[in-house]
């Protein structure tokens, strides 16, 4: 199984989107160990949405769809109706 997932950001009102096959230490890397990379400089992040995908390939497939204009859009207004916070 595959997980992609969004994080949301309050403190900087950032979203980052993925995807892992380890959810819990792939977040766990985003939160506290990675030393390096986007994700660091925006902590503490949330999870604010995660879809299940049998293959890698659909998986990938729908993280680009995410990462889209439109799916920015949807991804900002699950963190809207989740955390009232709808600015880009």
């Amino acid at each position: 199984m595959f997980t992609v997932y969004i994080l949301y950001s309050d403190k900087f009102n950032q979203i980052y989107i993925g995807y892992t096959s380890d959810l819990p230490n792939r977040f766990l890397s985003h939160n506290e160990l990675a030393t390096k990379g986007h994700t660091i400089k925006y902590r503490p992040w949330v999870i604010a949405h995660t879809e299940e995908f049998q293959t890698k390939k659909e998986a990938i497939i729908r993280e680009n769809q995410l990462k889209s204009a439109n799916g920015r859009k949807f991804a900002r207004e699950i963190i809207r109706q989740k955390f009232g916070n709808s600015d880009d």
